[in-house]
């Protein structure tokens, strides 16, 4: 045997299997803005840290003319790698060889590598660039990856990149895992594509117009973070791994914090003074470790605001109404986008504050027909069954249902409530409750204006106000708007150990 000559032969294999498609697909795809699935890794992965899994897997059809086009890795790279030190596992598409798209052994690398890691605790990172199933092998090898999808969720966190196109059944794994990156431009993603809508339908629509990045962002709801270039998307995938753990069974990263824990925040006071339509974003800016946010479905659903932050160091997952948007009303898609992050924080053990302004669900037509009541009985579903710390803190208008939708109420699960001076907390508006109970001595009063007036200040008195609540026990503190960031970083202290099966 001639050890150097075996040698020379894998580096042969080696190259032939870096330049994937060919020269020509991989100049095709740099035509496109787009980076080839190597090159993907590379810029993702700390440098030299990448270990291929399945290189020289092919696929097995020999019909229409299959058995003449077959490439190492059957057209998706498998492996693992560190991300700032951190061990994750990774499956890029390559484009390249035949449109990335997927027949049984491309499925097979992806579902062992989410296998694998699922069984490591590690994170997984799907970067999908494919034209869907391969016609000549089927359809149904993307229920392998689904299976794997669901035996990874709750365990690992789950992320996908939509780095070109992503269409048919390959649009259920992003939307079964965590969370969705999509890059404007050349990320799409459609059960079907246009051809597709055409022909059924006789409309004609581009692929931007069916599911681009702006559609998934702003309106579906189904990718949560948007980047304008593949480095970016990249940038922005290893910032939300730093807020998470690697696995349901550890804590989320440390830091070591330099934002004092008991900094008071004088100028808190002075984004309320400026109406009911101040920016709840402020406030979660002021709070955290150094205005250090990473804001989740920032497009979509823009009456509430989900997000990871630090306090202390420590990582912490924000809901908060938006008062800006419908006046921080719940309704439907907010009520979806909430449920979703409360369940995943509660999976990976992340302590939940909430910042409450929210007058109650928005009501009407189109949202009881888009389904308002089941969306906003799983987002209280979710709440009454977390198991990590909760923290509420109520903010201003908190009225009717906002109270137990937004987790407000202790008999909830909420394990502490704190409440600003002039936070409101009834069942109904203060101007809402008065016509409702003393309609008549409104109606034959002299003068009913003053009357109601008059009213609305004593239902204000007697019922809507933080220390009614007090004193019932439904909050646990009231405090000045600048203590409350030292205020939360106590309270999760407190709440540090917190065990609830």
């Amino acid at each position: 045997m001639d050890i150097k000559e075996k040698i020379k032969e894998l580096k042969e294999k080696e190259k032939i299997v870096r330049l994937a498609g060919g020269r020509s697909q991989i100049e095709k795809q740099h035509r496109l803005g787009k980076l080839t699935a190597f090159e993907r890794i590379e810029s993702l992965l700390d440098p030299g840290s990448f270990s291929e899994k399945g290189m020289f897997i092919t696929h097995r059809c020999t019909d229409f003319g299959m058995d003449r086009q077959k490439f190492f890795g059957d057209g998706v790279i498998t492996g693992s790698g560190k991300i700032e030190g951190r061990l994750v596992y990774v499956f890029a598409q390559d484009f390249t060889i035949l449109g990335g798209s997927l027949g049984e052994n491309h499925a097979r690398k992806i579902a062992n590598i989410m296998k694998i890691a699922t069984r490591v605790g590690a994170p997984i990172i799907g970067l999908l660039d494919s034209g869907g199933a391969r016609i000549q092998e089927g359809p149904s090898y993307y229920s392998k990856i689904f299976r794997k999808n669901a035996e990874a969720s709750g365990i690992v966190p789950q992320i996908s990149a939509i780095l070109g196109p992503c269409s048919g059944g390959a649009t259920i794994s992003p939307s079964l895992g965590d969370f969705v990156f999509i890059v404007e431009g050349i990320g799409h993603m459609f059960t079907a594509g246009p051809g597709v809508v055409k022909a059924i339908t006789g409309e004609e629509i581009t692929a931007e117009e069916l599911g681009g990045a702006r559609i998934h962002i702003e309106k579906s709801g189904v990718a949560h973070f948007l980047a304008k270039s593949e480095e970016e998307c990249f940038q922005k995938i290893k910032r939300l791994l730093s807020f998470l753990p690697s696995n349901s069974h550890e804590n989320p990263p440390e830091v070591i914090s330099t934002d004092d824990p008991n900094r008071r925040e004088d100028a808190l006071e002075s984004v309320f003074t400026e109406g009911d339509s101040y920016d709840m974003k402020k406030v979660i800016y002021m709070i955290v470790d150094s205005g250090d946010f990473m804001e989740v479905q920032q497009e979509f659903a823009r009456n509430i605001i989900i997000g990871f932050g630090r306090m202390s160091g420590r990582t912490v997952g924000i809901i908060a109404n938006q008062p800006l948007v419908l006046s921080g009303m719940l309704e439907a898609d907010a009520a979806y986008k909430s449920e979703r992050f409360i369940r995943f924080c509660d999976h990976f053990n992340i302590p939940l504050i909430n910042l409450v302004d929210c007058p109650g669900y928005l009501g009407g037509k189109e949202q009881e027909h888009q389904g308002l009541i089941r969306h906003a009985a799983r987002m209280i579903y979710a709440y009454c069954t977390v198991t990590v710390p909760r923290i509420a803190v109520a903010v201003k208008n908190v009225y009717g249902a906002g109270i137990s939708g937004m987790g407000v109420s202790k008999d909830s699960g909420t394990d502490i409530t704190i409440a600003f001076p002039f936070a409101e907390i009834a069942v109904m508006k203060p101007e809402a409750a008065a016509n409702v109970l003393f309609k008549s001595e409104i109606a034959n009063s002299i003068d009913p204006e003053n009357m109601k007036r008059k009213k609305i200040e004593e239902y204000r008195e007697k019922f809507a106000n933080p220390y009614v609540a007090a004193e019932k026990g439904w909050i646990d503190a009231v405090i000045e708007p600048k203590e409350i960031r030292p205020t939360l970083i106590r309270a999760l202290d407190e709440l540090k150990r917190k065990r609830r099966e």
